[in-house]
């Protein structure tokens, strides 16, 4: 990769900032690649500036009254006595200044995207007595590309109509959490999905037994999400199974594991089924209504559920359209995402994919249930959605959209209003789990995709049946891990 451009660069590859008076520093900043998304920036202070700064902090020194030098009556001392006693804390002072006017100064002058705080300790920079002050640091950076027409795509859109099967399982679903778990009924009734079970599970990798649950209670979901592995067709292996029978599922191990070994093995799980129970539907009384849907009558019920699933329609065309558009704008892009970047952004991706999950009126069950899935493979998913950030925030700069504090009002407001709380609680909510920066990024990005999607014509098709199983987010999930011998990680890594 060649090294980075700069303004007024001279033979040697550097640009210097000329002083606009006293404020600015005379500078040379030195900008090199030194890996994908990482640059190496060196920064040179000249001297001059410097010099007058400690002038200015022993003059304050001196004229202050204040110094005491042994020997010497307070305020009688020889400047050059003061200068060597109060060299040290005046150095430090003096770096402090210097090193933040810098950094200021660098990031109105330079051409630098950064995606997380530089690699620099001021602790371990010292000014020098003679000569030039220099710095230098590693820098993470958003990849460099060019944005080919994003005017006028031709994509496809997927679109459904739910029928009345679709609505009810919906409101079943909405449901749930106000009913009752009973026993299901019938002579050993048989498993079927929305069922829960409650099972002993064996976990081997060959004949290796990794783990032994017992007694542990499912909800029967198409897919099953351990702490640290996905059994996919987990739904399809123990429908129709009855009390103590026996079903062997596969599972497949997360990409996380600490055993390299054992990533993405598929492991058999073994479950025994001692009982089956069922959800008996709450009565859709008024006080449930209000309380917990904030409608008044079973036909305002109705409506709420319609809107639900709608909004989820779009979320999935949405994602559909921004899947599409990365495939159009960033094909011809090359971009090496490092795996030690992907895991310190794994937090705030994984953030702002719960805020469109959120947008798009899922349940917290199922926001788990797709996050966990996420964090099986923490940096697959992690580089796909940081393609899409970086192609929605570079259109959204060459388009010069901004969100502005009206905007997060706006959508606190919204969220709000959806939720049943008060903006004020929303707030709060949102600045107590540092999510304010999601909040905005997510609405840039769908400003960004707004504007893309205004000019684009669409040949729109039928959900598929994975299309309906993934929008519905129907993952059961557990706390246990299939191997904890291998030190699969509790949650996705945090950005450091």
């Amino acid at each position: 990769m060649a090294d980075e451009p700069t303004p007024d660069t001279t033979d040697e590859g550097s640009a210097t900032a000329v002083a606009e008076g006293p404020v600015k520093l005379v500078q040379t900043v030195e900008i090199k690649d030194v890996g994908p998304c990482k640059k190496h920036i060196k920064v040179t202070v000249e001297r001059k500036q410097i010099d007058e700064r400690f002038d200015e902090k022993f003059s304050e020194i001196t004229l202050s009254d204040q110094p005491t030098v042994r020997g010497f009556r307070p305020g009688k001392a020889p400047r050059k006595m003061i200068e060597k006693q109060y060299y040290p804390a005046v150095a430090q002072e003096v770096k402090t200044q210097v090193l933040m006017a810098s950094l200021e100064q660098l990031a109105d002058e330079q051409d630098i995207s950064p995606l997380s705080p530089p690699d620099l300790d001021p602790d371990a920079i010292e000014i020098p007595k003679e000569g030039p002050f220099v710095y230098e640091f590693d820098i993470e950076v958003r990849p460099e590309f060019d944005l080919p027409d994003y005017k006028g795509l031709k994509l496809r859109r997927p679109t459904h109509t739910y029928n009345a099967d679709e609505i009810a399982a919906e409101k079943k679903r909405l449901l749930e959490p106000y009913g009752q778990l009973v026993p299901k009924e019938g002579d050993n009734p048989t498993v079927a999905l929305d069922d829960t079970v409650t099972a002993d599970v064996e976990i081997k990798y060959g004949d290796k037994l990794l783990n032994q649950l017992k007694e542990v209670r499912f909800k029967v979901e198409p897919r099953l999400a351990l702490s640290d592995g996905v059994a996919e067709d987990f739904g399809e292996k123990l429908t129709g199974a009855r009390a103590g029978d026996v079903r062997t599922v596969d599972i497949v191990l997360s990409q996380e594991l600490a055993n390299p070994s054992m990533r993405g093995q598929k492991v058999q799980a073994t479950f025994t089924v001692h009982d089956v129970k069922t959800i008996r539907p709450p009565e859709l009384t008024q006080d449930l209504l209000e309380g917990a849907f904030g409608v008044t009558t079973a036909d305002g019920f109705d409506e709420l559920v319609g809107t639900l699933l709608n909004r989820r329609l779009e979320y999935t065309q949405r994602q559909e359209a921004r899947k599409q558009v990365l495939e159009k704008i960033a094909s011809s892009a090359t971009w090496e995402l490092p795996q030690d970047m992907l895991r310190r952004q794994a937090r705030k991706t994984l953030q702002r994919r719960v805020m469109e999950m959120k947008n798009a009126g899922m349940s917290d069950a199922q926001i788990a249930g797709k996050r966990r899935i996420l964090e099986q493979d923490v940096v697959a998913s992690t580089a796909a959605a940081l393609k899409e950030h970086f192609v929605l925030q570079k259109v959204a700069e060459v388009e010069k959209l901004e969100i502005e504090d009206s905007d997060l009002e706006a959508e606190i407001d919204r969220i709000a209003d959806q939720s049943g709380e008060s903006p004020r609680k929303v707030r709060a909510r949102f600045e107590k789990d540092d999510l304010m920066e999601a909040l905005a990024t997510d609405l840039l990005e769908r400003k960004a995709l707004d504007l893309i999607l205004e000019s684009a014509t669409f040949e729109e098709y039928e959900l598929t049946a994975a299309e309906k199983a993934e929008q519905a987010g129907v993952v059961a999930t557990v706390q246990a891990a299939a191997a904890p011998d291998e030190q699969a990680p509790a949650e996705a890594p945090t950005e450091g």
